[in-house]
């Protein structure tokens, strides 16, 4: 069969374009950035898209007319730079349900438990109602609903647990004792196959996820132990104290990086991830420690768990230290102006640092936004290398300082590359 996926290139989306793929079936992968997902999968044939700007049926007819099935796994956590949450889940769905009226294509929706806490947030609610209009569309379709979904490549909240279990000492949680029902990849992958190859009956509405549901202590405990790690303490947080978090994490939102610590997040966490009452797949499913034991960690595992918080003090670093770099200069021009006084005139040189410092400014903001990040990053390296190159050909004896002005910048040049080389976020 011809099956489109919609958010191929995220966790869910990519394993599942595999297993398809794996079944003999014709796979297209849909996503908004695809350029990486081309040159590791070139056999694969892959469509550029945003969802949210799919907002009328006649957007939607001809992937409903060139294809047999539409697996959408695709999402949006919270409102942000990138991301518009009800367009995405809400709008768009509800224009592909209405091309899809006439047709006989089938949408296999993967969606969210609807037992846990947090159903009012926009993440939930948009999902919900969309699951309530494909049922009601009397268009043929298959509801699945993953809970925790644990798998070898990390993202959202797997990721950020794998990151609390590799803290140092001890791990401070907020909402410890909440419960977490979770699921393998693989499995999910399987209960997706089966409804792609119309092995469950049309209209089903059910929840993938093992019944053993540990704490969240419980389950930072069995990916410390997965890690390799020793035991740690947990040490367990009054709820208020995860508000400033949350906070901080929506602002990084706004500027295009989606943290698993938003809001949204924070407020389903707090009631656990659990099925409720909802009916499960009759077939079984791997427990959490069962999901780790079959993908054993490695080195590279471990290096991302503990990079994970370190990166976003890395780029607010970065960030910080090129703002400085620009500001200081200007509570004194006249002395910031000194090194060009030697080899130009005074209108030339006031220029000239003016347009270094402006330049610094521009770089330190830029690295904040998401979508500017990483050329913010290579304009670092490469005004950093004519910084040094200019200095060395005209004040060769700043290396000889005492203060050490250019020895100093060695080291911001080596946290550029290494803020560079972990920036993808998939």
């Amino acid at each position: 069969m011809n099956v489109l996926i919609l958010g191929a290139t995220g966790f869910i989306g990519s394993a599942l374009l595999d297993r398809l793929a794996s079944d003999g079936h014709a796979v297209t992968g849909l996503g908004r950035n695809v350029a990486r997902a081309q040159q590791q999968r070139p056999d694969t044939l892959w469509l550029t898209a945003d969802l949210a700007e799919m907002r009328d049926a006649g957007d939607w007819r001809p992937l409903v007319e060139s294809h047999d099935v539409i697996v959408n796994c695709a999402g949006a956590l919270q409102d942000g730079l990138a991301d518009d949450v009800a367009a995405t889940q809400e709008t768009a769905m509800l224009a592909l349900y209405a091309a899809a009226k006439s047709s006989s294509i089938r949408i296999v929706q993967i969606s969210a438990p609807r037992g846990g806490t947090g159903g009012d947030s926009a993440f939930l609610a948009t999902k919900f109602r969309a699951d309530d209009a494909l049922a009601a569309s009397g268009v043929a379709h298959v509801i699945l609903r993953p809970t925790l979904v644990l798998g070898r490549n990390a993202h959202g909240g797997s990721a950020l647990i794998r990151a609390l279990a590799a803290l140092p000492f001890a791990i401070p949680l907020v909402h410890a004792q909440s419960r977490v029902e979770t699921v393998a990849l693989g499995d999910v992958a399987e209960a997706v196959s089966a409804a792609v190859a119309n092995l469950m009956p049309d209209r089903s509405d059910l929840v993938l996820g093992h019944p053993e549901r540990p704490t969240l202590a419980e389950l930072v405990a069995l990916h410390r132990q997965w890690l390799g790690l020793p035991p740690a303490r947990v040490i367990s947080l009054p709820a208020p104290v995860a508000a400033p978090v949350g906070l901080l994490a929506d602002l990084a939102g706004r500027f295009g990086w989606r943290s698993p610590l938003r809001s949204t997040a924070l407020s389903v966490m707090a009631g656990g991830v659990s099925a409720g009452d909802g009916a499960h797949a009759p077939v079984p499913f791997l427990s959490a420690r069962q999901s780790l034991s079959i993908v054993p960690s490695g080195v590279q595992d471990l290096w991302f768990a503990r990079l994970y918080f370190l990166k976003p003090l890395m780029i607010v670093g970065l960030s910080a230290f090129w703002l400085l770099s620009g500001l200081i200069p200007l509570l004194d021009l006249d002395a910031a102006r000194q090194h060009f006084l030697r080899f130009m005139g005074e209108g030339p040189a006031t220029a000239v640092t003016l347009l270094t410092c402006l330049a610094d400014i521009v770089l330190g903001i830029a690295v904040l936004v998401r979508p500017y990040a990483k050329r913010a990053l290579v304009g670092m390296l490469a005004l950093t290398s004519a910084y040094l190159v200019s200095a060395t050909f005209a004040e060769p004896e700043l290396w000889a300082d005492p203060l050490g002005p250019l020895v100093k910048v060695l080291p911001s040049i080596l946290l550029t590359l290494a803020t560079l080389a972990i920036l993808d976020e998939r």
